[in-house]
């Protein structure tokens, strides 16, 4: 297998054409190989590895990349080199997550063995300290032990120069202005919050309106910050293709992310389908 190589050239070349041809931005997260080639099929501009969709994969919730269960790089590395590169022909780039406060690797080594084996794009949500609430007990303790998002914001502009594409990606005002201004991402994906739906989304009760009004507001600072940003959609209420048209249709941003709507979601109720159907099976009646 000889996976296809692409540069930042080109990779910035296609989105900012669709940006200009008013076509939508689309990053989906894929966790196994067979879904990143049904994706790339599918039309989708990135595919997204991360440790988080890996463990989606397995039925685990992606909340769980969280806990010390395992080495959150070592499987974004492992996965995306082994799986997901050899699955699918170079027409979508990957975008590879990575956790920036990893105390055991130095992120240049990361970011450049993702160069050499063929992905030249990065995030920082493997995981992101923005997911943790900043009143929390665990927010204190995080950032007293030395795990900061200034290091996510460090490693993406790190990864800017290096070559790679950058993706960044904060879940409230405050992360967001910082990582726009210390960054400068080249895709800032707003992140309104675990997409809710199937056996492990978690519902917080907002409406895809509320998504929208509290994207929307984000989308208009960090435009003010950073206004060459391409800017994404993700989570919370948005999880179905009408909840995304909802979103283009009611903020100023360029396209979405999607993970469980992509990945999740559609297996949940695809296999559990066949499978009571297969289920339901019988013989046929004993001849009399």
């Amino acid at each position: 297998m000889i996976v296809r190589r692409t540069s930042r050239t080109e990779i910035l070349a296609k989105l900012h054409a669709k940006v200009a041809a008013r076509k939508p931005v689309f990053i989906a997260s894929a966790g196994s190989g067979l879904v990143a080639k049904l994706l790339e099929e599918a039309g989708v501009d990135c595919i997204n590895t991360f440790s988080g969709a890996r463990l989606r994969a397995n039925g685990m919730g992606t909340m769980a990349m969280l806990w010390p269960i395992l080495d959150s790089n070592k499987q974004t590395l492992d996965y995306t080199e082994q799986d997901i590169l050899p699955a699918i022909r170079g027409h979508a780039f990957v975008c590879a997550c990575l956790n920036a406060n990893d105390p055991l690797r130095d992120m240049r080594s990361v970011l450049q063995r993702l160069l050499d084996m063929g992905v030249n794009s990065v995030s920082n949500i493997g995981p992101s300290l923005s997911y943790v609430d900043k009143d929390s007990v665990v927010y204190q303790v995080l950032t007293k032990s030395g795990i900061r998002f200034e290091h996510e914001i460090e490693m993406l502009a790190l990864a800017r120069e290096m070559g790679h594409v950058t993706v960044g990606l904060a879940f409230d005002m405050e992360d967001s202005l910082a990582l726009a201004g210390g960054a400068r991402p080249d895709v800032f994906c707003f992140h309104a919050g675990t997409t809710k739906g199937g056996r492990t989304g978690y519902d917080s009760g907002e409406t895809i309106a509320g998504t929208a009004r509290r994207t929307e507001e984000v989308y208009q600072a960090v435009r003010k910050i950073h206004p060459e940003a391409i800017l994404v959609a993700h989570g919370a209420a948005m999880e179905t293709p009408q909840d995304a048209q909802y979103v283009l249709e009611h903020t100023s941003g360029h396209g979405f992310w999607t993970g469980s709507s992509t990945e999740r979601l559609p297996i949940e109720r695809a296999v559990s389908g066949a499978a009571r159907e297969f289920a339901a099976l019988t013989f046929p009646a004993a001849a009399r």
